[in-house]
């Protein structure tokens, strides 16, 4: 009943417009009832004349019984003049109740009311509440948009997505999307949205809407932080005297981050992050005595203090506990000091020499920014490229480049496939590298295969491939993004795992790892815990967990939101 009555109230409240197009429905209703009454009253006289005798209610039930094609048959005619007239108040009321009535009532009233409502609604995400503060605008709906409000979410920190389209936008909301409707390049837009007390601003367009985002935010206020992604390497510079604080050339840095995965050239770790003073690293134990033994066994912490906090295994990350054997495949991930994560380096750099270049298959812009992170670093890089047009953008990056189809044998074996240590695959074909993660697995069963994905469903599909690590677009964007936000170090673990400071809930306050039980009950991997400033990583199984200090754990989205339900 609330429902009805919010409805009629809706209707009666459409304005003036809306009264005036209920008006020939209104009009339509009433031919409609003066029908009815006239059928009742001509059944009465035909059934005087046959000699029946029926009250004028009667009369109207049995037109109105006969019109809707019920017919119950209570009430009939004699004669044939009745069973004509029972024809044509038939036929009448096929045309008049079924045809013509729901046609006017959804072009008169329903469509109408729809459109009203939509408009209200509308209405409603042109603005950001007042109350709301430090949140953040993000201006393209691209395929970091959503991920990036899932992870903010998780931080207790809000965003509203920028959408001009209206239909898009109420879509949006329906499926729990924060929307603001509005142009992007409209200073009413932004202030409607509360740019201007925003924790950060997000232009997310294409390169040339970017720059005019940023100055159309500048206009309203010139020190809310904006970060703006850049798609080709001559926009930076554009963007910055746009006024942007951050630009952001996702694609370029996604290939320096996949050429810090890369294992070529003497076993050593890669740094794949830092804060404070710790780094977070990654090494392989192929060809290593650390294959075919478990975490406990290795006993690293022992030897140089750097602390195992997770391995890397067919492009799965794993919790690094202590029974966990060490496959010659995996990776692990370890956190220390640089002087312990040198000491590891020591150990490590005797073993798995292997000089053959890296082998990119894609030479575009992730490619090329690989291959260029790839030479500073010493290492020898090859390129496999299918189009012909690109040859003159990457000649002069790689040691040599082979222009044809990576599909081909012949290409690959040229290339050096059977001998390369690592495989990037950078095409922006998720369907392709899917199946050139197969295609490399079979011709080279020991190199490392990474991968980009452009779209997160298909990252089962590539693990399953055979690829060794997986970074998508729209993961590392977030994670980039999210750094800003936090200002803190950016951290890129892997696709799905994502490094997360927490603060220690009531619940758990001065509890040992061993009581509070985290890993068990939510996922998360605790590595560290920081309390003023201090980070403390070796940790043990009986140490507390002190009121007002942070967890630095590893782990998915919805692993920190399963800890978020558990704890509180």
């Amino acid at each position: 009943m609330k429902t009805i009555g919010s409805h009629l109230a809706a209707l009666t409240a459409g304005g003036t417009k809306l009264r005036r197009q209920l008006g020939p429905f209104i009009r339509y209703v009433a031919f409609l009832t003066a029908i009815v009454l006239v059928y009742g009253w001509l059944f009465h006289v035909i059934m005087a004349w046959e000699g029946q005798e029926h009250t004028w209610f009667t009369g109207i039930y049995w037109a109105l019984t006969v019109m809707t094609t019920l017919g119950f048959g209570d009430i009939t005619f004699h004669t044939d003049l009745g069973r004509v007239f029972s024809t044509v108040v038939l036929l009448t009321g096929v045309i008049l109740l079924l045809v013509i009535l729901p046609f006017l009532f959804i072009r008169l009233v329903y469509a109408p009311w729809l459109e009203q409502r939509s408009r209200a609604r509308v209405l409603a995400l042109r603005a950001v509440p007042k109350d709301v503060s430090e949140h953040v605008l993000i201006c393209a709906d691209d395929p970091m948009a959503k991920g990036l409000i899932q992870r903010l979410a998780l931080s207790g920190i809000r965003a509203y997505l920028v959408e001009a389209d209206p239909d898009r936008a109420m879509f949006l909301q329906d499926e729990g999307v924060p929307v603001v409707t509005g142009d992007v390049d409209s200073v009413e837009t932004y202030r409607a949205a509360g740019a201007d007390r925003a924790r950060l601003v997000l232009a997310n367009a294409s390169d040339t809407v970017n720059s005019n985002i940023v100055l159309t935010v500048r206009e309203l206020s010139a020190t809310v932080p904006v970060a703006a992604v850049a798609e080709v390497e001559d926009s930076i510079d554009v963007l910055e005297l746009s006024g942007a604080t951050h630009v952001l050339p996702l694609k370029q840095r996604l290939g320096e981050h996949l050429a810090n995965r890369v294992s070529a050239g003497s076993c050593h770790a890669n740094v794949i992050g830092e804060f404070h003073d710790l780094q977070l690293v990654e090494f392989p134990v192929h060809n290593t005595p650390l294959q075919n033994r478990t975490v406990r066994d290795i006993g690293l912490r022992e030897y140089t203090g750097v602390t195992m906090v997770g391995v890397w295994d067919h492009g799965r990350f794993h919790p690094a506990s202590p029974d966990r054997e060490l496959s010659p495949m995996s990776v692990p991930v370890a956190i220390g000091t640089p002087a312990q994560i040198e000491d590891l380096n020591e150990i490590l750099v005797i073993y798995d020499a292997n000089p053959n270049p890296v082998l990119i298959i894609g030479g575009g812009k992730v490619g090329r920014s690989a291959a260029r992170a790839l030479k500073k670093r010493g290492i020898p890089v090859h390129i496999v490229e299918r189009k012909q047009e690109l040859e003159a953008r990457i000649t002069g990056i790689p040691d040599r480049l082979f222009i044809g189809d990576a599909a081909d044998r012949h290409v690959l074996d040229e290339a050096g496939i059977a001998g390369a240590p690592s495989i990037l695959l950078t095409t922006h074909d998720d369907a392709m590298n899917v199946y050139l993660s197969v295609y490399c697995r079979r011709l080279n069963p020991e190199a490392r295969i990474l991968t980009r994905v452009t779209h997160e469903r298909n990252i089962e599909a590539i693990q399953r491939a055979g690829s060794d690590f997986v970074l998508s677009y729209a993961a590392f964007g977030v994670q980039t993004v999210m750094s800003i936000v936090r200002q803190r170090e950016l951290v890129v673990l892997g696709e799905g795992v994502n490094l997360f400071y927490v603060p220690v809930p009531r619940s758990l306050a001065n509890k040992t790892l061993i009581e509070a039980e985290v890993a068990a009950r939510t996922g998360l991997n605790v590595i560290a815990v920081q309390q003023n400033g201090h980070v403390r990583t070796a940790l043990d199984r009986e140490d507390r967990l002190p009121a007002g200090s942070e967890l630095v754990a590893l782990g998915t989205n919805e692993q920190r939101q399963r800890f978020r339900e558990v704890f509180g």
